[in-house]
């Protein structure tokens, strides 16, 4: 199973779409996953139309209209793996930590909010990934966002990609 992994897309925001680069990723994934600030309605509805399926949820950013149809913390199991979305994590310090106590009976955690790709392992096992966001890099060099294979109850070929 291919998963696509997006957050802070901030559209109609910072970009007036997503890039044909990632709309690609989006035909070809099982499921897309988008960890919040979406920052408008439509932008939910156009990936809604497009994916295989999604799992959302909302930012700090996103207004009532998409508050009413996402929630704060989205939980599913893909391929047997254990997934759980959630917008901000907090501080980078301690956060393997925190998210590990947080949401013991996952495997992995995708997150957002610091436009800052992320991947890192909790010492229960616990996979943190934040994709970045392919719209908004703020200060990292690229935009971004990740793909990864769900095979075998486990997760394989976590990729971090730049937009290009």
């Amino acid at each position: 199973m291919r998963v696509l992994l997006l957050s802070d897309t901030h559209i109609p925001r910072r970009a007036r779409d997503l890039p044909d680069q990632v709309w690609r990723e989006v035909e070809r994934a099982d499921t897309v996953v988008h960890a919040g600030d979406w920052c408008d309605l439509a932008s939910l509805e156009r990936l809604q139309e497009r994916a295989a399926h999604l799992i959302g949820v909302y930012g700090n950013n996103d207004g009532p209209d998409l508050r009413a149809r996402l929630p704060e913390v989205a939980h599913a199991t893909l391929g047997g793996v254990r997934l759980a979305v959630v917008h901000e994590t907090g501080d980078a310090r301690g956060r393997e930590k925190r998210c590990q106590e947080r949401f013991p009976d996952h495997d992995v955690l995708v997150f957002g909010h610091s436009h800052i790709p992320w991947d890192t392992t909790a010492p229960s096992g616990l996979r943190l990934l934040n994709p970045g966001s392919p719209t908004d890099r703020r200060r990292q060099p690229h935009h971004t966002y990740m793909t990864a294979t769900l095979r075998d109850a486990r997760l394989h070929d976590v990729r971090l990609h730049q937009v290009r």
